[in-house]
């Protein structure tokens, strides 16, 4: 299995005020610690824009680069996303990645609301996911779409709503799909050959309900423990990684599990503990 880290696991996030924001070299080794051997790139300004710079420090960690999760926003006729994909995609190109990981952004920071779109606004959405699918295509690199909570693809209308209107490939990300009304294994089954990438989180499902509910922000619930090790939470993680691999998927397993940090962590009660003990769980029903 090819096993990955995402620096959302320490904390590391795009959302102002979201947490303490871990440095790069601490998260760097910290996932070599946890025996991955690459990972997707964060957010803007979380790791070198200069690409020279870029790949010496990932090198300089052992770690390869899968990608890097995008948020963008698709679905405004006046606005141009090509523009806001030129400068990750040369970033990913300079650090061998294959994948860019979309999202259709609301325009807003945070992802606790967001508004609805009427037809001609997912036409836009729908014809720009193809657009910058073939944009990345030309630099080598597969555009995927990650059905992401507070995002405009949130619920299992709107990611049916893509996958019949559009052709891009998608992200499952186990842990999104479920809180937005999606399940992930149920999707796998309906749709393997749509899904191009991973995101592996497992969740609690009570604070999942007060999320769906609206009796608790997403924000809140993530900081209150929304996201467990893989095998502690209530998602079919196994049964998920059985049905991806009968059906032929090779792709990277991207552990997520989106934390919010008050404060810099020491060694004991940091994020590595987590990350391990979901690696650990995920070889061991990787056979």
């Amino acid at each position: 299995m090819k096993i990955a880290g995402a620096p959302i696991s320490w904390g590391v996030c795009e959302v102002p005020g979201w947490g303490h924001q871990l440095g790069p070299d601490r998260v760097l080794a910290e996932m070599r610690r946890a025996g991955l051997t690459a990972t997707e790139l964060g957010p803007e300004g979380f790791l070198p824009a200069d690409t020279v710079a870029l790949t010496a420090l990932l090198d300089g960690f052992g770690l390869a680069c899968v990608g890097g999760f995008v948020p963008v926003v698709l679905h405004d006729a006046g606005h141009d996303p090509a523009k806001d994909l030129a400068g990750p995609l040369d970033s990913l190109s300079a650090a061998g990645a294959g994948l860019v990981i979309l999202a259709a952004a609301t325009g807003a920071d945070g992802y606790d609301s967001r508004p609805v779109l009427d037809d001609s606004q997912w036409a836009t959405l729908l014809s720009n996911l193809d657009r910058l699918a073939a944009a990345a295509a030309e630099r080598g690199i597969k555009a995927v779409l990650h059905p992401h909570v507070g995002t405009m693809v949130e619920n299992r209308a709107e990611v049916h709503r893509v996958l019949a209107g559009s052709s891009i490939p998608l992200c499952l990300d186990t842990g999104h799909l479920l809180i937005g009304g999606t399940d992930p294994l149920e999707l796998t089954r309906l749709a393997p050959d749509r899904i191009e990438h991973t995101h592996l989180k497992d969740v609690d499902a009570a604070l999942c309900a007060k999320v769906q509910a609206g009796d608790m922000s997403y924000t809140d619930a993530v900081a209150a423990g929304l996201y467990v090790p893989l095998g502690a939470g209530d998602v079919d993680i196994a049964g998920i990684v059985k049905l991806l691999r009968d059906n032929g998927y090779d792709g990277w397993y991207v552990m997520e599990q989106d934390a919010i940090l008050d404060a810099e962590p020491d060694e004991q009660d940091g994020p590595l503990s987590d990350v391990m003990a979901s690696v650990s769980y995920l070889r061991s029903i990787s056979g």
